[in-house]
């Protein structure tokens, strides 16, 4: 079993935007159920699934399968939830780690994070300027929640 250790934080000031090269992705949840997310991913010419258990903390069980984009299309537009988040993300190598940003578009737009994924909970990491003030445990964040709450609704 894989295991994800993902701390999550807004940011503040721009600086961010200069750094790392945004990239589109699309993804859509077959399951947003709290106990089990099943979610289908395209990034550029990559599709993958991937099933998530519920959090214990700040880690939860991730498995992850790659998928033949055409079959990754027809479940966004056809089996996901509606409507598939769509948003740009920039990975920016700070600190011995990488920081995922998430810039949001549609009926999410204007939201915009910083995610961080750890080898264990209690790892030590240094925060660059521009991340402001941790979310991992505001439930209203997760991808899979903004389906049906999106941030033009908060």
């Amino acid at each position: 079993m894989g295991v994800e250790i993902e701390r999550k934080f807004l940011l503040r000031g721009d600086g961010w935007r200069t750094q790392g090269t945004p990239v589109l992705l699309r993804q859509g949840y077959l399951s947003s159920h709290p106990e089990r997310v099943v979610r289908v991913r395209i990034e550029g010419d990559a599709a993958v699934m991937t099933i998530k258990s519920k959090a214990v903390g700040v880690s939860r069980g991730e498995w992850e399968y790659s998928l033949p984009l055409a079959d990754a299309v027809e479940f966004l537009d056809r089996l996901c939830e509606q409507p598939v988040i769509e948003k740009y993300r920039r990975r920016i190598p700070y600190g011995g780690f990488t920081w995922e940003v998430d810039e949001f578009l549609g009926a999410n737009a204007g939201l915009v994070v910083a995610e961080i994924e750890l080898p264990a909970e209690d790892t030590p990491f240094d925060k660059p300027d521009w991340v402001g003030d941790e979310v991992t445990h505001d439930k209203r964040y997760l991808n899979s929640n903004l389906i049906a709450l999106p941030f033009s609704a908060w």
